[in-house]
């Protein structure tokens, strides 16, 4: 052997690693040398004269299988457990699980979630006395249907008794120890606010599919994001929320209306923070909801609406250049259009200002106004503001409006002040949001964020909402609403009520009042505001105007929510709410007739 050391300064070669072909080479020859002496083991042994040692080999060869085995379900089982993807919330565990998000507020305050539940199967072939089996599951089940269980007793195929057995319920049954009955898991959506927000919330049934409201309308976001293992949010804010359901059913009760409706609306966005329909009902017992309770007013439930349209009218005067707040309306006598008389609720007998046209509610002035436009430009106005067509809201309950068919001087007269055309609430939310957010028609939307991609329209000029602005706050502090003022909010409005047709004639005893606010009514037109509007649907007390039966409930809600949306309390020049005087002026609301 050569032990010289290589000359200085030549490279040493390096040793160099085995390859991956070598090493499993290597490796199937030691497998291959084990299984030889396995194998000749036994030959061995004989031919030595050692039994012994056949018996131990036997028993390691056996102990090494078992081994082998053992560790391989070992690793299988901390795959599944560990490694293995999961579908939806409940993950592989449930197989009957439902791929639904929690539904949240915009805040994260949650709205509607999945519990798993368990659905009780027996299997009548492994029932040894179906009479024992009976009462026991009937003393542990009460509520479990005697009819049901007989029949799948004398049935001879495994089927479901009851589904939505709760973690409880499954114990007590399961400690029975009766042989043939089983229990699948199976996810349920439960509501845990009960009544709040159960109409606009909606359900979904024990499939995983929405049936109403949001569930339904955001069915297939709702699946991804529960898929994705991510909540859904909706634009609703459950502090607003709460104050706006507290408020309706305090001001439906005291009227003693047969039903009502309140909005709360960011005018920018479109975003609904709030919707409510009164009389409501509790999402997780649907089943025994009265009739009137299941109904979705916001959305379903049509109106002819009053004097709230003269913001309408009023706004498409003074966009057209028809009129400006001095331009003059003879109100001095009744409007005679062919057959048909127009007058004042409260008479002024004297010629107004467009201004006072508006703060006096006259109907006469509106009319006389709408017929000066004409229908082509009354049609185009109402098209723009979205109220001939259903509310583009993400609703499926959103319905369309009965069609306007004509349009000559008495169907504007009547147009002119709210009667001849049936809308729903959040048609008139979403138009009234147009006069005083610059101008621009925005989508209502349940998505929080709104909808930047939803197309916008101008409906008025900047300028226009600007002055329907400043004249709604006259409104509340020298007209009609003047119940609505809240302090240092700057809240503006219109008060509307109408006659409700029974038996082809309007009737005074059945009425509509309602009231469409904003606050604050003051600053740019492009600043962040709010629209509240409240409904009262045939108050039992007198009397029965918007200005009295919806006017205070929607001040009484502005006071609430605004320390929730940031609005600054601060006083203005139209500051009721901060003692300063004003003229007396008198609820002189129209009423159509």
């Amino acid at each position: 052997m050569d032990y010289r050391r290589p000359a200085p300064g030549r490279a040493q070669p390096r040793p160099q690693a085995p390859s991956v072909g070598g090493l499993f080479a290597a490796w199937g020859r030691w497998v291959s040398a084990c299984i030889w002496w396995l194998e000749h083991s036994f030959e061995r042994a004989r031919a030595d004269g050692r039994p012994e040692e056949d018996t131990r080999v036997r028993i390691f060869l056996i102990l090494a299988v078992f081994s082998a085995v053992f560790v391989c379900l070992a690793l299988g089982a901390a795959h599944a457990a560990l490694l293995a993807p999961r579908s939806g919330a409940a993950g592989a565990f449930n197989p009957n699980a439902l791929t639904r998000a929690d539904l949240v507020d915009r805040n994260g305050q949650l709205l509607a979630t999945n519990i798993t539940h368990y659905g009780l199967y027996i299997d009548p072939r492994e029932i040894w006395d179906p009479a024992a089996a009976k009462a026991q599951l009937r003393r542990a089940l009460p509520r479990l249907s005697a009819a049901r269980i007989d029949r799948v007793l004398a049935g001879d195929r495994r089927l479901i008794v009851l589904n939505g057995l709760t973690p409880s319920e499954r114990r007590a049954v399961h400690d029975l120890a009766l042989g043939g009955v089983s229990f699948e898991p199976e996810d349920r959506r439960v509501y845990p606010l009960g009544t709040s927000a159960a109409h606009l919330i909606g359900r979904a049934d024990t499939g995983g599919e929405g049936v109403s409201g949001a569930e339904l309308a955001f069915n297939q976001d709702i699946r991804a994001a529960g898929a994705a293992g991510e909540d859904f949010q909706l634009s609703i804010d459950l502090r607003v929320q709460g104050v706006v359901e507290n408020e309706l059913a305090a001001a439906a009760e005291q009227v003693k209306a047969k039903g009502a409706v309140a909005v709360v609306a960011d005018a920018q966005t479109g975003e609904i923070l709030a919707m409510a329909s009164w009389p409501t009902y509790d999402a997780n017992r649907r089943n025994s909801a009265p009739d009137e309770a299941l109904i979705n007013r916001v959305t379903s439930a049509h109106y002819e609406m009053g004097s709230v349209f003269k913001s309408f009218t009023v706004a498409a005067g003074i966009d057209t250049g028809r009129a400006d707040m001095n331009t003059l309306f003879d109100a001095s006598q009744a409007l005679q259009i062919g057959k048909r008389r127009i007058t004042d609720f409260h008479a002024t007998n004297k010629v107004l200002t467009l201004e006072e046209v508006y703060l006096h509610s006259s109907n006469i002035g509106t009319s006389r106004l709408a017929v000066e436009m004409g229908g082509d430009v009354m049609r185009d106005y109402f098209r723009r503001l979205g109220l001939l067509d259903a509310a583009p809201i993400e609703l499926k309950e959103s319905a369309s409006p009965p069609k306007v068919r004509k349009w000559d001087d008495t169907t504007l007269a009547s147009l002119s002040f709210g009667y001849g055309i049936m809308i729903t609430p959040i048609q008139y939310v979403a138009a009234y949001g147009a006069l005083v957010n610059g101008g621009r028609y925005v989508q209502p939307t349940l998505r929080k964020g709104g909808r930047p991609d939803a197309p916008t329209r101008q409906v008025v000029s900047a300028e226009t909402s600007a002055t329907m602005l400043d004249l709604m706050r006259r409104n509340v502090t020298r007209g009609s609403g003047r119940f609505a003022d809240a302090p240092g909010l700057r809240v503006g409005g219109k008060t509307g009520s109408a006659n409700k047709l029974v038996n082809g004639r309007y009737n005074p005893a059945v009425a509509v009042g309602s009231f469409a606010g904003v606050f604050p009514a003051d600053g740019p037109v492009t600043a962040k505001r709010y629209t509240v509007f409240v409904l009262m649907d045939e108050p039992g007390t007198f009397p029965r105007t918007g200005g009295y039966v919806a006017a205070p409930a929607v001040g009484r809600i502005a006071d609430r929510i605004a320390p929730f949306l940031g609005v600054q309390r601060k006083a203005d020049r139209w500051s009721t709410a901060l003692g300063e005087k004003i003229p007396e002026f008198q609820d002189v609301e129209g009423d159509g007739r």
